[in-house]
């Protein structure tokens, strides 16, 4: 056995046995090497081994810390937390009142004589109404796609794995913000593709990192309410990375999930047309139980992404994609998404009013908010502390590409409680955060 392992498992049975307590903050990596006479790079590993097994956690600018509880099974944001009575950690807004608007169609697809359309099989390139429908969709600010560029795919994550399938090949590397939605970190790894972290600044994505990262595939990035910063990237910067991705032959997946909350800027798409594969879904638009992932690729890489998304069985299914054309076509999901934009906008006041004085980054639009946590919380024990009182919020370690280091924040996810509940969970958040940990008498 490598003896990094012999160190990390002597150190995971301190953890184990109390002998390092949760939140216990564990020497410096070079004053470790030092303690125990190795080379700088064996604690490198035996720390790292530490995190990979659930056991610590890394903070930027504040060390390794043992953990207050371990990781949840799978990549974050997968499944909702059973007993959680409070979910601030799923994004996935149903309005009171959207299955009245949604039946109409379906009842109109359950008659005999329609019915059969939904269980043929459905193709990737779906129907020309599908087609003209998603364009209809996903048009903004003077960008349309082209409807025979239009592609369908069971949902945005299955969108997102055809993408990079496509575009990134067993053992490359896909460039990714340095924080980024979960659920990529689980579509790399399934694909064997290597993420490289790219730094980001307030305007996200700096053009210098894609320049500095060496040879990528391809980069994946939310250009618009970023997940899970929830910021928004300004139009010069999406011309600069326009003008990267040409200088380095590179392709984009854009993903504008959650951009139907705000209006503009114009998708990356616009400004890189050749450049960009574009993927949305309807499941934060509309609802994840009954949805449709939309890929728009450019010609040159078609063929590619249809083929992934055929291999992959990520195929949209016959019934959801007639469904949810009666749902485009016939107006209801602009309905609903104008509905949850005044949502979204209700919900973002009650965070600037009840978590006031608190360092929290949030865009008027979005669903989410990214809040960095006062001294003397970390994340992790924070995360702790509010499961104690019913309420599921997410790490910051749970988008950090580099495992061992995450920022000092969690993220909120707005979507899911009623309103009055969300307010009262905001206020039970930004009193525990006002205390310290421990003041509950649990540690």
């Amino acid at each position: 056995m490598d003896d990094y392992r012999v160190l990390a498992d002597a150190l995971a049975d301190d953890i184990r046995l109390g002998r390092r307590r949760a939140g216990d903050r564990l020497p410096t990596q070079r004053r470790f090497a030092r303690d125990k006479g190795i080379a700088v790079s064996t604690a490198v590993r035996v720390y790292s081994e530490l995190v990979r097994r659930g056991l610590v956690t890394g903070e930027v600018g504040r060390g390794t810390f043992v953990r207050a509880a371990p990781p949840a099974p799978g990549p974050a944001l997968t499944e909702p937390a059973p007993a959680a009575r409070v979910d601030l950690e799923l994004n996935f807004p149903v309005l009171p009142g959207q299955a009245a608007l949604l039946a109409p169609a379906l009842e109109g697809l359950l008659r005999p004589d329609v019915l059969g359309g939904g269980l043929a099989v459905a193709t990737v390139t779906g129907t020309s109404a599908a087609r003209a429908a998603a364009t209809s969709v996903l048009t903004r600010q003077g960008w349309a796609p082209a409807p025979e560029r239009v592609l369908f795919a069971g949902n945005g994550r299955q969108a997102i794995a055809a993408a990079v399938a496509a575009l990134v090949p067993v053992g490359g590397r896909l460039g990714v913000e340095a924080l980024t939605y979960p659920v990529v970190r689980a579509i790399a790894a399934r694909l064997g593709v290597e993420l490289v972290p790219l730094a980001m600044d307030t305007d996200g994505l700096v053009p210098d990192a894609v320049r500095a990262a060496g040879r990528l595939d391809a980069v994946y990035l939310q250009p618009t309410l970023h997940n899970p910063l929830g910021t928004t990237m300004s139009p010069g910067r999406r011309a600069a990375l326009a003008d990267v991705f040409a200088e380095h032959d590179l392709t984009a997946v854009e993903d504008t999930v959650y951009a139907f909350l705000r209006d503009g800027p114009a998708p990356l798409a616009a400004l890189a047309p050749e450049r960009t594969v574009l993927v949305d879904s309807l499941s934060k638009r509309v609802a994840p139980g009954l949805t449709l992932g939309l890929v728009v690729p450019p010609a040159a890489v078609q063929d590619r992404v249809a083929a992934a998304l055929r291999s992959g069985g990520w195929t949209a299914q016959a019934f959801a994609l007639e469904a949810t054309t009666r749902w485009m076509a016939g107006g209801v999901v602009a309905e609903i998404e104008s509905a949850k934009r005044a949502d979204a906008a209700v919900r973002q006041e009650l965070v600037a009013e009840r978590l006031t004085g608190f360092a929290v980054r949030a865009d008027p639009a979005a669903y989410h908010c990214w809040w960095e946590l006062p001294a003397p919380w970390r994340a992790e024990t924070f995360v702790a502390a509010a499961a104690r009182r019913g309420i599921a919020v997410t790490p910051a370690a749970a988008f950090a590409v580099g495992v061992a280091h995450a920022p000092n924040a969690v993220r909120l996810a707005l979507a899911a409680p009623p309103v009055p509940v969300l307010a009262a969970a905001l206020d039970v958040l930004a009193g525990l955060a006002r205390g310290a940990p421990g003041d509950d008498g649990v540690e």
